[in-house]
């Protein structure tokens, strides 16, 4: 069985510590001094400072169809719709998730109240039934609920059926 050589060994190591590094951001600041770090330069440092930016990095500058705020009245007309089809693709995918995600939510909201509908049907018949029902209280303690306490049970799950059996 053949060795790795302990060279080839710290070469390939060391090769592996420095990929994070790559993903580095590198910027000239105000006294004219070389930085680096993972984080984007701050806010006040211009654009032709900025020496290396990782691959994922978008550039901080405004888009050229974006008008500016003071010259309303000079404003450049946006760009056509066609013009850019990454950020419309990109654009579209954002509002199709969303969308989904909306939609799922409600499914699952839809079906909580289904739920909770079948089960204070339920309860309604159980308490209409008229059989004894018994309770834990606070105490720990077993009671039989009386008339007003089972009136006021089923005024309650009545309630639930309006707002959540609806058709």
């Amino acid at each position: 069985m053949r060795r790795i050589p302990p060279v080839l060994l710290a070469l390939l190591l060391g090769s592996l510590v420095a990929l994070p590094a790559t993903a580095q951001w590198k910027w000239r600041d105000n006294t004219g001094r070389i930085q680096y770090s993972d984080l984007p330069p701050p806010n006040g440092v211009p654009e032709k400072d900025i020496l290396q930016r990782p691959a994922a990095a978008v550039s901080r500058q405004a888009p050229a169809f974006v008008a500016p705020a003071a010259s309303a009245a000079s404003a450049v007309p946006p760009a056509p719709a066609g013009k850019e089809p990454e950020l419309e693709a990109k654009r579209k995918a954002a509002e199709k998730e969303q969308a989904e995600k909306a939609k799922a939510e409600e499914q699952k909201l839809a079906a909580a109240k289904a739920d909770n509908c079948l089960r204070a049907k339920a309860h309604v018949r159980s308490l209409e039934s008229g059989q004894r029902i018994a309770r834990i209280n606070d105490k720990g303690e077993r009671e039989i609920i009386d008339d007003t306490t089972r009136a006021a049970e089923v005024k309650r799950a009545q309630d639930v059926i309006a707002s959540d059996c609806k058709p």
